[in-house]
């Protein structure tokens, strides 16, 4: 029976993770909820210690990266350095952390990114304060730069350039693991008996706040834990551009009043992230900001993920409004919120890096969600 079930769930995986590039959000949420991925990914990921690195032929790569990693585990430590090696991007390309004609906007909050060189035309996205940008051109007091995802125009006086930038970035930049397999465990401690935190999913970026050999420390949202190094790629970064998103929810019966209220959480992306703060233009972390949102809409709050989870009425993943609130914690301990927007995504004050931003809804496992009106 056991070798049934393990079979099964490997065909029904594989099935699922054939249509990541398509249905990604999906596949994500489908596996996360199941139960599936915890029991499939521990047998990859923490038996046959193989990193997932080609999501369109997962069983080949798989053999191909295990017998590899045979060899090389003569001696676990050996093994251990090899991986961190292979894993760890090359710095010496003549590149400033990516950027060839590096860029640091100059700002308080963000800096608008818009679709051509103009005060009126569309934004596009927003690029942080103190975030990276490739230069590409210029044209009458605006660079066309690329930041992330975005591309377009920004104001070129508010871009440092040049030596200073060099300089300035060798203060900035921040050690980032990106998760490189389809979902990997965040862990309580460095061992892979502790406790499960969270499960997060692939291209995830986190904030390194320890490098070790086999674990790695990381920051997620307002929270530290550790991630086996082998399913993880480091490099030194900086902030990156976030694409402006306008939600959708004014259609597919969704009210006038979740419309404006998640239009009115989107205005407030690129703004900062500060521990304890309840200022949408100061600063503010995960419940403070949906507190501030939600009482413009007349639902008053606790300033307490924790808190808030009591209130309003519990909807499942799969009956998701725009405006419903979403909340992630290790096991059942809540300690983040986010405003779910619509088409997969939420909007969140994530962290003291990024600010409040633009998420995939299932970057990391929900433990419930809630209508508030």
């Amino acid at each position: 029976m056991k070798f049934r079930f393990v079979k099964l769930s490997i065909l029904f995986c594989t099935a699922m993770m054939t249509v990541v590039g398509s249905s990604r959000m999906s596949s994500q949420a489908a596996l996360i909820q199941a139960g599936i991925s915890a029991s499939f990914t521990d047998s990859i990921n923490e038996s046959t210690k193989t990193p997932i690195t080609d999501k369109k032929d997962l069983t080949a790569e798989t053999v191909k990266q295990t017998k590899t990693l045979s060899k090389a585990s003569k001696g676990k430590k050996n093994a251990s350095k090899s991986i961190k090696s292979i894993n760890r991007k090359a710095a010496d390309d003549g590149t400033i952390c990516g950027y060839k004609n590096l860029g640091i906007a100059n700002v308080d909050n963000y800096l608008n990114i818009r679709a051509e060189a103009g005060e009126n035309a569309k934004i596009v996205g927003k690029l942080p304060a103190d975030a990276g940008c490739e230069i590409l051109d210029s044209k009458d007091g605006w660079y066309y730069i690329r930041s992330g995802k975005v591309s377009g125009y920004v104001r070129s006086d508010y871009i440092i350039t040049g030596d200073a930038a060099e300089k300035l970035a060798e203060d900035l930049k921040k050690l980032i693991a990106t998760v490189n397999t389809v979902t990997v465990y965040i862990r309580e401690k460095p061992n892979t008996d502790c406790t499960i935190l969270t499960i997060v999913t692939a291209d995830e970026e986190l904030e390194v706040v320890k490098e070790g050999e086999e674990w790695i420390e990381v920051k997620l949202d307002d929270e530290n834990g550790y991630v086996s190094a082998q399913y993880v790629d480091l490099s030194e970064e900086l902030k990156k551009a976030m694409v402006f998103t306008e939600s959708s929810s004014g259609s597919n019966g969704v009210s006038d009043t979740k419309s404006s209220l998640v239009q009115t959480a989107l205005s407030y992306v690129g703004h900062r992230y500060v521990w304890g703060g309840t200022s949408l233009t100061n600063g503010v972390d995960c419940s403070g900001f949906t507190m501030q949102i939600m009482a413009k809409y007349g639902i008053s709050l606790p300033h307490s993920s924790r808190g808030q989870a009591g209130y309003g009425r519990s909807v499942s993943t799969s009956e998701l409004q725009p405006g419903d609130l979403i909340f992630y914690g290790s096991g059942g301990s809540i300690s983040h919120v986010a405003i779910y927007i619509g088409n997969g995504q939420i909007v969140h004050a994530s962290n003291s890096r990024d600010g409040i931003k633009v998420s995939n809804a299932f970057y990391r496992t929900p433990i419930c969600c809630r209508r508030m009106f």
